[in-house]
């Protein structure tokens, strides 16, 4: 049985939205859209959180798109503007495994120059023993390589620990390498499965 849990950050523990930042930025729906599909697109960021620096994406970035350089360049500066807040009910139950004395340990995509801004503004990861950032390493989710790394710097042997994460692909390859895997779909459903798990009294 797991005796730990190991949390993904982004859209588990806090939401990001790139959508409802620059939401603030440009008034049209359509030209938003594009903007964020096209420009500042999910491709474009998981270059950071694999360990580019943002003064290199941001200029090619702009050299593609030279009428949105004002647009692109509030991005990295700004980052933390893209955080939407805490996701319902899980700062408590971060919380309540910490009262506890289980564990808690993270493993999140991100990037290397926009973790400690984002870390500052949340107390909420002093209950948190380790954290690995994707683009601290150079690895990212689902690479088997960064689970493989957790399970050595955490300390953990194989179904240790249960690993939390919203996206499937994540939790498969976690599932694959030594993790318990937990697709996140929300609070309630995740307290359910630690209290199965006995890592949680039901409330």
């Amino acid at each position: 049985m797991p005796r730990a849990v190991v949390f993904d950050v982004g859209n588990v523990l806090v939401g990001w939205d790139v959508r409802a930042f620059y939401a603030r930025h440009i008034a049209d729906p359509a030209r938003l859209d594009w903007f964020c599909r096209e420009v500042v697109s999910a491709d474009w960021h998981f270059q950071h959180d694999a360990g580019r620096d943002f003064a290199e994406t941001s200029a090619e970035l702009i050299a593609r798109f030279p009428a949105e350089a004002d647009l692109i360049r509030l991005y990295g500066p700004h980052f933390n503007a893209t955080i939407t807040g805490p996701m319902p009910g899980m700062p408590a139950l971060v919380e309540r495994l910490a009262a506890r004395g289980v564990p808690l340990f993270g493993i999140t995509n991100f990037s290397h120059e926009f973790w400690p801004p984002f870390r500052a503004e949340w107390p909420l990861f002093d209950h948190f023993t380790d954290i690995i950032v994707s683009g601290e390493e150079r690895l990212t989710k689902p690479d088997p390589a960064i689970y493989q790394l957790a399970l050595r710097r955490f300390g953990l042997a194989p179904g240790d620990a249960l690993f939390v994460d919203d996206r499937a692909e994540n939790v498969e390859a976690a599932a694959a390498n030594g993790f318990v895997g937990h697709h996140f779909a929300g609070h309630d459903r995740l307290a359910v499965h630690l209290a199965d798990l006995g890592l949680l009294k039901n409330p």
